[in-house]
């Protein structure tokens, strides 16, 4: 069986849940291939008694039918189960086999629930049935209840709030994130792939860390090779998946869809207005569940501004294969063996890989701050904007750290292919940069300008000038 590669919290919490001795019903939310169903067949191989998974856009006849034959296979009955005729039925079916099962060894069983939206349909009566096979039932067996599914918003809204059966009983919550840097290293390692770190996060850059995408990278070649094979040829992974990654998660997708278009056309993020605005969407409740949808399923995040207010809060893409397919892949369809190649020389390039790696940097707070030995001290991250005029120079600082201990860190974040250098024209543009930032937020702390870099920063008279610390790669591929 494939090696299980990190997820040392999210084993804690399952095993925890093994070894209580009260029922546990464990919700494990992510996005689509993620590996939440690895995880949980990894983790519970030798305790699984049933197991069932959903299937998108499957009538309740079928879904029953389904159900009745995995119990089966499970059960070796002599007697076959017929199909129920709801999932009332379906549950009192299941009842009956697991008293064979649970207490029949010192194991604490398992049922595992995957796809759980796709399972519970409208009218479909499945979250019915659950309530009442887990409250009438297995709340009170030596047992774990697994529910899983990729629609992180629909999992929280109607299993872990649950306003009906359901509520508050969820004893475990995991919420599975994409691989790290140093993750997505072990898990080429566990296939035998050594690829050195800068292209490690080329790749990361074009698909993130999502395992089932990192599984398609082939031995042998390059990271460039790599990215053409999978998201430029014709039989690529990635090269129709973003057609089907939004819709197979939420119903009326076109609008979240729209909400990546827009955020994918700038950099520095946008407000909620600006969104609604470009994406063409008005102004409601629906486009607030757009926003928190995508926001909890981990396509957007939210940054707010230096000192600003929460209202005024920025949204930012950081699904790094969304902002990928839709700078390169979608206007690109054609096919060759350079395609990659021959893009990767254009001064597009530039500019995305700058925002993506910023953003890889965002999602690796803990390693930097690790790496700054200030993990121990409480801080806020957040941006600053100041637009220039005829009369006041502007500066952006995409990202800081404003600390407890009357310090700020001011980030520089470059994606370069050798060790950078500062010149007598970038020392220049970085001092001003801090000039303004005092002067604008007439703040009393000490200003540190940390430097994060592929390769680090060559040490001449304008680095030890203004550069405090230098972080490179190595910094970031650490477990924090």
């Amino acid at each position: 069986m494939e090696q299980l590669i990190g997820r040392e919290t999210e084993k804690v919490i399952l095993k925890k849940a093994l070894q209580s001795k009260s029922a546990e019903m464990v919700s494990v939310i992510g996005r689509r291939r993620v590996g939440k169903t690895f995880l949980i067949n990894h983790t519970y191989k030798k305790h699984l008694v049933f197991s069932i998974s959903g299937t998108q856009n499957t009538p309740l006849k079928e879904q029953l039918g389904n159900f009745a034959y995995l119990l089966n296979e499970y059960a070796h009955a002599d007697i076959a189960y017929k199909t129920p005729s709801s999932w009332q039925e379906a549950f009192q079916m299941l009842i009956t086999y697991l008293k064979g099962k649970v207490g029949a060894s010192k194991k604490k069983a398992v049922v595992f629930f995957d796809e759980l939206p796709w399972l519970a349909t409208p009218k479909s009566g499945f979250l019915r049935g659950f309530s009442f096979f887990w409250n009438n039932w297995a709340m009170h067996q030596h047992i774990v209840i697994v529910v899983c599914g990729s629609a992180a918003s629909w999992m929280i809204q109607k299993v872990v709030h649950h306003r009906g059966g359901l509520y508050n009983r969820i004893t475990q919550r995991i919420f599975l994130d994409p691989f790290n840097l140093a993750e997505t290293e072990a898990y080429l390692r566990s296939r035998n792939m050594r690829f050195e770190k800068y292209h490690i996060v080329q790749l990361y850059m074009a698909m993130g860390g999502i395992p089932h995408y990192l599984k398609e990278i082939t031995k042998g070649k390059s990271a460039t090779e790599n990215i053409n094979e999978i998201c430029f040829s014709k039989g690529g992974l990635l090269r129709d998946e973003f057609l089907n990654l939004y819709p197979s998660l939420f119903a009326n997708a076109d609008r979240h869809i729209s909400v990546i278009r827009a955020l994918a056309s700038v950099k520095q993020g946008m407000t909620r207005q600006q969104i609604l605005a470009t994406a063409n969407i008005s102004e409601s409740g629906t486009s607030q569940r757009v926003l928190q949808e995508l926001e909890q399923s981990g396509f957007i995040a939210t940054y707010r501004p230096y000192k600003k207010k929460k209202k005024e809060k920025l949204y930012r893409l950081v699904d790094e294969y969304s902002l990928f397919y839709l700078q390169f892949i979608e206007p690109n369809d054609f096919e060759g063996a350079d395609t990659w190649n021959l893009l990767s020389q254009t001064p597009a390039i530039k500019a995305w890989s700058g925002y993506a790696f910023e953003s890889i940097c965002l999602k690796h707070l803990p390693q930097i701050k690790q790496a700054l030995k200030i993990a121990g001290i409480q801080s806020v991250p957040s941006s600053f904007v100041k637009k220039g005029t005829k009369h006041e120079q502007g500066a952006q600082i995409d990202l800081l750290l404003d600390r407890s201990d009357q310090v700020i860190n001011i980030f520089e974040i470059k994606f370069s292919n050798q060790i950078f250098s500062i010149s007598k024209t970038y020392f220049e543009n970085l001092s001003q940069k801090l000039t303004v930032f005092k002067t604008t937020t007439k703040t009393k702390k000490q200003l540190f300008l940390v430097f994060i870099s592929t390769f680090g920063v060559k040490e001449n008279e304008y680095s030890s000038g203004i550069v405090s610390r230098s972080l490179t790669l190595a910094d970031l591929f650490t477990m924090a």
